[in-house]
């Protein structure tokens, strides 16, 4: 028999559970289909980030195997997200497949116990190649569809990291614009509005970057955050999802040649599994592909390369669809939709996870293989890199620290031993003594293959004809002393960033120096005139309290400088916050060269700056030099667009820099106005192709090198010889063109040290040159920087046609005119920005040429 207070307890206790199973379900809703949740089918309309983002989000509440996680904010402040699928056994055990994983690698301690193959979808790298983010959202819903028996399985042995947009404001830059100025219902009509995007165009991240090339170099906040997650996984298998012409069919691996040396015989291999899974599911349905062309796996700072050379099997996969918009009539008459495209990019996602599921196993294993190759017996002729204790303090800094956010082991050598190696100063291999300052890097560690790929002396390019540039040498970029050993050189003590010391600061002095070598110090020289600190340069070297300065040396003197409260304290303080060395004098006398008085020692004046930008301008060259002064140097800049730039007052600026472009805007009124403005005391800035706009121009003294005259009379005839051979073959033009083309390759261009254009540089600079451009020596102006004599590129391909075009070219060069200067530069110092030593030629052009 059940007594009162039986029944009251059974009472509350059903009621216990039913608010228990309440909240329960109020906290995990029930799983929507992306039509459900966003109101709308996938492929009718483009779905702006922050929809996505929800919808991710949602999948989160819902499904219990997945989480998703911020791992990053843009420079517009949108979210950088990811999610994690797996099982529900695997989801219980992730953290442990995560570490183990790293453990396969050699990166953590501990033997690993799981064995599940891990599988990385990127999307959107391009923010307008936009079917991705729309795709990423039909496949993550499928993975975790409960009545999908298909991906339940896959998931049994396969864990899936989801990127579903690399580049959320490029991505929203092209969806707003569609979603304004698309037709209701849209037009397939090529011609319409809605398929030609204004400049920038959605392509590049805030900073117009482009980063699907940014993944080694870190230049951008969204690949160093990415970077950072990428390797706390390090993926078996990556697929970097993209979008090409809309007439073009879908490309997936295998890659085309060159294919770097490093990649084994397994990443090869397997790429060609992938390729016939995906094309079984293409046959079926009739769809159009392509492979084995055009897109290869040589720079290694692709989203299929970089992935790579850390041991995964790397891929592009490339949907025809830019400026399609939501349906486009191709070339052959057939609408293509952002249903198809969508639909197409989902099944490519579905029958990697399949094949990477189904062999799962040998994944792992070759995964595992490749690491311990990688420790115990490297497959590269130089097995060391060691960088010289006497280089510049800021470089040894800024590429340490590189190092360490790719988990690339360095540190000193135990002892001073002599040893032989390639020195990359002189293209030779010499004795050397190792010191037990230099700092060593040795290709026996898990990221050996990566660091061969960067810092290799010769590349060996398989297939001249490639899809990007074919050099970019660090050690040359950064311009430091270093050596490639063939012997192992172990590191035996962790490398201690030196700290600064200051001597004794006296009161009150004369003058502060400081040196000038590193874009750290423009960098500090930006900051003190930012606070309205007067500074001078030193147009020579000189000597004062029995120390040697170099031309360039930044001097703040009291004079000048009296209006300012505290103004020995704050110089010292931003000294400190720069990490700067202090140096002093209690005299303006200086014991060699001119004293500070001296019109050798004159004064920069802070500079009002533009920067051309807009239609006409190559968005990728004007984001350069804007993130350079907004995020390298923090210095002001005001942004001019094509569009207006006839009714600008060029007069309220001191430098205007013209970044590369195909210009119409430069007629000769407008020329006309840039030479008073440039007499009157204007500074012009004119890099690579912007000066295209001024040769052969009116008033301005660059002249199209033409090369014939500097031929000898057997070259002349050679070329005669060569004309007189049979026609072209059709099937060879693209071949034979390449004889005329250089493909980012590494030229060593001769610097005149005692122009302002130099400082901070050696005699020598490593050039990585983009361009076929060549001019004639300025008849009345400075070469500062020249390429002498015969040329052939330290590393990378340059056609054999072209490179006797270069010989005895002016590559930097600086023509006064009247009280102003126009700045030639012939190579872009500011390519990626990733090649440090540009940057002070740049900083330079801005700072130090003039006044």
């Amino acid at each position: 028999m059940q007594t009162h207070l039986t029944m009251r307890v059974k009472i509350s206790a059903l009621s216990l559970f039913l608010f228990f199973y309440s909240l329960i379900a109020f906290a995990q809703p029930k799983l929507q289909n992306p039509a459900e949740f966003l109101g709308y089918e996938l492929g009718d309309r483009f779905t702006r980030h922050h929809q996505m983002v929800d919808y991710f989000k949602h999948i989160d509440a819902a499904a219990e195997n997945v989480v998703v996680q911020q791992y990053g904010e843009t420079y517009e402040h949108r979210p950088l997200i990811y999610a994690t699928i797996a099982s529900s056994e695997n989801f219980k055990n992730i953290e442990q497949i995560r570490l183990d994983n790293l453990r396969r690698a050699g990166m953590a301690e501990g033997t690993p116990t799981t064995k599940v193959a891990i599988l990385w979808l990127s999307y959107n790298v391009h923010g307008n190649e936009a079917n991705s983010m729309e795709a990423a959202m039909k496949t993550i819903y499928e993975l975790v569809n409960p009545s999908n028996n298909k991906t339940k399985e896959w998931l049994k042995n396969t864990v899936i990291i989801m990127d579903p947009c690399i580049n959320p404001d490029g991505r929203d830059r092209y969806a707003n614009f569609y979603n304004q100025y698309g037709n209701v219902p849209a037009n397939a009509d090529p011609q319409a509005r809605e398929h030609a995007e204004p400049w920038p165009r959605g392509r590049a991240n805030h900073y117009l970057f482009d980063l699907n090339r940014d993944w080694a170099w870190q230049t951008q906040t969204e690949s160093q955050a990415r970077i950072k997650l990428y390797n706390q996984w390090m993926p078996h298998v990556h697929v970097d999802y993209h979008e090409q012409g809309y007439n073009s069919p879908y490309y997936f691996a295998p890659a085309a040649e060159p294919y770097h040396e490093v990649i084994s015989n397994w990443q090869r291999e397997f790429q060609t599994l992938i390729g016939k899974s995906n094309a079984k599911y293409f046959d079926e349905q009739g769809w159009l592909y392509f492979t084995k062309e055009r897109f290869d796996l040589y720079y290694p700072s692709y989203g299929d390369t970089y992935p790579t050379y850390n041991g995964a099997i790397g891929m592009t996969y490339e949907q025809g669809g830019i400026g399609a918009g939501l349906t486009v009539t191709t070339n052959e008459g057939d609408p293509l939709t952002l249903k198809d495209r969508l639909t197409h990019h989902f099944t490519t996602g579905m029958s990697t996870l399949e094949v990477t599921s189904t062999n799962s196993t040998r994944l792992i294993d070759e995964f595992e293989k490749f690491f311990k190759e990688n420790t115990s017996n490297p497959p590269a002729p130089y097995k060391t890199y060691l960088i010289s204790a006497d280089n510049n303090a800021d470089k040894i800094t800024k590429l340490t620290n590189w190092l360490t956010t790719h988990s690339i082991q360095y540190g000193y050598p135990s002892a001073d031993k002599p040893s032989r190696g390639f020195d990359f100063k002189t293209q030779s291999v010499t004795n050397i003594t190792i010191k037990t300052e230099d700092i060593v890097i040795n290709i026996y560690q898990p990221k050996g293959r990566f660091i061969t790929t960067l810092f290799e002396p010769t590349s060996k390019l398989t297939d001249s004809l490639t899809y990007d540039i074919t050099a970019w040498n660090l050690l040359y970029a950064y311009d430091l002393n270093a050596y490639a050993l063939s012997e192992k050189i172990a590191v035996a003590k962790s490398y201690k960033a030196k700290s600064v010391t200051q001597e004794t600061i006296p009161t009150k002095p004369y003058a502060y120096l400081f040196t000038y070598q590193s874009l750290s110090d423009v960098e500090f020289l930006a900051s003190l005139m930012k606070k309205g600190v007067k500074v001078r340069k030193a147009m020579k070297p000189f000597t004062s309290g029995g120390k040697n300065f170099e031309a360039g040396t930044l001097i703040v003197t009291r004079r000048n400088n009296e209006q300012i409260a505290d103004f020995d304290k704050l110089v010292q303080n931003m000294a400190k916050e720069f990490s700067r060395r202090i140096y002093t004098t209690a005299t303006g006398f200086a014991e060699k060269g001119a004293d500070f008085g001296s019109s050798e020692v004159s004064y920069i004046k802070a500079p009002r700056i533009a920067l051309l930008g807009g239609d006409q301008t190559s968005s990728l060259d004007h984001g350069q030099v804007w993130h350079f002064f907004e995020q390298q140097i923090h210095y002001p800049i005001s942004i001019l667009a094509t569009d207006y730039f006839k009714n600008v007052d060029l007069w309220k600026y001191d430098v205007f820099i013209v970044p590369d472009g195909n210009y119409r805007l430069f007629d000769e009124a407008m020329l006309g106005m840039i030479e008073r403005w440039v007499k009157e005391g204007g500074k012009l800035i004119l890099i690579s192709g912007a000066t295209n706009a001024f040769t052969d121009k009116k008033g301005f003294d660059l002249k199209e090198f033409a090369s014939d005259d500097s031929k000898t009379k057997a070259e002349k005839e050679e070329e005669e010889e060569q004309d007189k051979q049979e026609p072209i073959k059709f099937g060879d033009a693209e071949r034979k063109g390449l004889s005329n083309s250089i493909f980012g390759a590494i030229y060593k261009v001769s610097m005149d040290k005692t122009h302002p254009l130099s400082f901070g540089l050696n005699e020598v600079y490593y050039s990585l040159r983009t361009t076929e451009l060549h001019y004639a020596y300025l008849k009345n102006g400075w070469n500062v920087g020249m390429l002498k004599g015969k040329q052939k590129p330290l590393i990378g391909f340059a056609g054999s046609k072209i490179n006797k075009k270069l010989a005895n070219t002016m590559v930097f060069g600086v023509e006064d005119k009247g009280k102003g200067e126009v700045v030639y530069l012939v190579d872009n110092p500011l390519f990626r920005n990733f090649w440090e030593n540009g940057k002070m030629i740049f900083a330079n052009a801005v700072f130090m040429v003039g006044e």
